[in-house]
């Protein structure tokens, strides 16, 4: 596996960049074209792509978003990974790849927004109050099925969290790792 520069892949390579962002956030992407669009809105200089490559198969990628806080502060956006590849170390290499880049950029932290925004709540956020004793539901924070459980491993903490966000009971979890 190699971690490359998204800017080099060819048009089969982006493509395949897209159906994984349609497969794996679909709620966000639900179409080809929607991922497609993305890729293109995100694929400018000021933005970081990295993919995950083996021969010409791109198994993932992820982005940093062109720096905030005068440079200090990068946001993690997004991370796609085919889910044949899930669970292999394909994900922990891009992020820690763009954790590199964000580093190299003069970085101190990189942050993510992680929306709980199935329709059962997958963290044990979901359907909470979290405007009554937020503290108490941080400590006993469960990610369940979510994402937020690769990042907790991955070294990121709960940074804050926007209340109903996607609809009732479903809130946005933003994580930060001091980089």
């Amino acid at each position: 596996m190699e971690i490359m520069d998204m800017a080099k892949l060819n048009d089969s390579q982006l493509n395949q960049a897209a159906e994984i962002l349609t497969d794996t956030l679909n709620i966000g992407y639900p179409t080809l074209k929607d991922a497609m669009e993305e890729i293109k809105e995100l694929l400018i200089p000021e933005n970081t792509l990295l993919a995950a490559v083996e021969g010409d198969e791109v198994l993932g990628w992820g982005g940093i978003l062109a720096p905030e806080y005068d440079g200090n502060v990068f946001e993690l956006h997004p991370l796609a990974v085919s889910e044949k590849h899930q669970d292999k170390g394909t994900g922990r290499a891009i992020v820690e790849a763009l954790e590199k880049a964000a580093r190299e950029q003069g970085g101190l932290t990189i942050w993510l927004g992680a929306d709980d925004e199935g329709e059962e709540g997958e963290t044990s956020l979901a359907d909470a109050d979290l405007y009554d004793d937020l503290p108490s539901k941080l400590a006993e924070f469960d990610p369940g099925t979510h994402q937020a459980g690769f990042y907790v491993k991955m070294g990121y903490k709960i940074i804050g969290v926007m209340p109903d966000a996607n609809g009732p009971g479903r809130p946005d979890i933003f994580f930060g790792k001091k980089l």
